[in-house]
């Protein structure tokens, strides 16, 4: 919940003082390891929610901050997760909470029983040159879901077959989305296919599938980077969580004006 609307509830009654206040602490933090301090308030201060990082935790280690996070914000967001660790969070949380499992992307959101989503009525396309670029591409469609866009997802529309882009652009301006994250490995093409004919934001999200010399991502973040087409912005090498971000907060300030 953005300081906005917890002081529009404010004002409208519906939060009392203390509430309001407790909402809208800037920097709430809470040590839990060594290893680990929670932002528990970062969506409040940035629009964007904290996420847990699962590479290079231990499987306990990510178990408790996830539980950590469930009992104070009710949600937890936690990515590049193995196989097993996924498998961990399963066991650790069966019955107690919502385990929403990504495989492609390795992703998991955790929520209590109790918590929902505000929609924002922002509106995100993420679009998918081939079917090896999923993963980061589903990891920008859950962050852009779980922070309150309305996504519109199309897969396997690369340029090999340029055809198949047609129908998502006519869904994308007749939708009038705000945004469009185009992921692409390969020459990382899409992206300024893309953006030489909509109007809208495209944000590049290089892929790290290709062959040969520079084919983990490189030619194509070098591709989105020397992009003819205006409009392009270029997050990193499979950084799918970044370009849901953005994305995201492009798409909820178009809808607060909308």
């Amino acid at each position: 919940m953005h300081i906005r609307r917890v002081l529009q509830e404010l004002l409208e009654g519906k939060l009392t003082l203390e509430e309001a206040e407790r909402r809208i602490k800037l920097f709430s933090l809470e040590e839990l390891s060594p290893l680990a301090t929670l932002d528990l308030n970062r969506d409040l201060r940035t629009g964007a929610p904290e996420a847990v990082f699962g590479e290079g935790k231990g499987a306990e280690e990510i178990v408790e901050i996830a539980r950590r996070f469930l009992q104070r914000r009710g949600r937890c967001i936690i990515t590049r997760l193995s196989e097993e660790k996924i498998a961990k969070l399963k066991e650790a949380f069966s019955g107690r909470a919502r385990v929403e499992v990504y495989p492609a992307a390795r992703l998991v959101v955790l929520k209590a029983p109790d918590f929902e989503a505000v929609r924002t009525g922002g509106r995100v396309a993420v679009l998918c040159a081939g079917s090896s670029d999923i993963p980061a591409a589903e990891e920008a469609e859950v962050v852009a879901r779980e922070m309150g866009c309305d996504v519109l997802s199309f897969r396997d529309i690369g340029v090999a077959g340029i055809h198949r882009l047609l129908p998502a652009l006519k869904s994308i301006i007749q939708e009038d989305v705000d945004v469009a994250v185009v992921a692409a490995g390969m020459e990382g093409a899409l992206p300024s296919v893309v953006a030489g004919i909509v109007d809208i934001p495209v944000i590049g999200l290089p892929v790290s599938t290709g062959y040969g010399i520079h084919g983990r991502g490189e030619t194509a973040l070098f591709a989105m980077l020397q992009s003819c087409s205006p409009g392009i912005a270029v997050v990193n090498i499979d950084n799918g969580f970044g370009a849901g971000v953005v994305a995201a907060l492009i798409a909820n300030r178009a809808a607060r004006f909308r």
